[in-house]
């Protein structure tokens, strides 16, 4: 009710202790693209959803590289993220000038985080309205921080942020326990599978995501098209062939009677467009 008297400026609280201003933030990253980690005990998978605004127009970049060991995907306000990926790109560059070893990322998550909470204090100031997935790897192994818009940042074996995440969540939730000890391969595919949770039903292709990985031994770089669209179609295989196997198990359960195969056969054809539909209604 009071809203519009307390979010003219990041400083003001309202009665209830809250800065509108940070919220609004927060919510930019809601409304952003989709974007997506994992991480291994030796690798680190970003994806992200890149869609055109038009047809007529190229998507933009929301995965970027910070240095060989580094890299980030954001959500959000896609100026504030490169903004904020060149500060990152900037502290690495000095570090390792000056110690002669790359930056931890842990240290470098805390960097961001700093930046980001000094815009919730300064009323000429506005907080950057982009959440950034910073996925790295330094002696301590494989890590991948969510750094918010309010200053907060946390540690997380998977995680996704932006539109429709919470379906790639729910997903990731049923998985995570198995991501620790995944091969680069598996967790690619299961990155593949969490993208294709956020797109409701579209068709996942390689000219709508961007895949990224970095592990020991393999800095950090972005994946070709033509790369990720044949791991697309390998997976699209496995699940067409899984599919008639699913079937076979659940026929014996219901042939107990004579009579049972014929409702069977009509309960799995009517049940059929329900599993197609099913992502659309997430």
């Amino acid at each position: 009710m009071f809203r519009n008297q307390y979010d003219t400026d990041v400083t003001t609280w309202s009665p209830a202790g809250r800065l509108f201003q940070v919220e609004y933030a927060m919510e930019a990253v809601k409304q952003g693209s989709a974007a997506i980690g994992l991480r291994s005990k030796t690798h680190v998978v970003l994806a992200c959803v890149n869609k055109a605004n038009s047809e007529l127009s190229s998507h933009q970049k929301k995965i970027f590289k910070v240095d060989d060991h580094i890299g980030v995907a954001i959500s959000g306000l896609t100026a504030d993220g490169r903004v904020l990926s060149r500060y990152m790109r900037s502290e690495c560059i000095n570090y390792s000038y000056t110690y002669e070893s790359p930056l931890p990322v842990g240290r470098l998550v805390v960097q961001l985080a700093d930046k980001a909470q000094v815009c919730t204090q300064r009323s000429w100031k506005r907080p950057y309205g982009v959440g950034l997935l910073v996925g790295g790897l330094d002696e301590s192994g494989a890590h991948l921080y969510y750094n918010c818009p309010s200053g907060n940042y946390f540690e997380y074996q998977a995680f996704a942020i932006g539109s429709r995440s919470q379906a790639a969540k729910t997903y990731l939730e049923r998985r995570f326990e198995n991501f620790k000890n995944s091969s680069r391969d598996d967790l690619i595919k299961d990155a593949l599978i969490a993208t294709r949770e956020t797109l409701q039903g579209e068709k996942l292709t390689s000219s709508i995501c961007t895949i990224a990985i970095l592990g020991v031994g393999e800095p950090f770089h972005i994946l070709d098209r033509e790369t990720v669209q044949k791991l697309i179609n390998e997976f699209e295989i496995v699940k067409e062939d899984d599919a008639p196997a699913a079937d076979q198990d659940i026929e014996p359960d219901q042939g107990d009677s004579a009579a049972a195969p014929e409702p069977a056969a009509r309960t799995d054809q009517g049940s059929a467009p329900e599993q197609g539909v099913a992502p659309m209604d997430i």
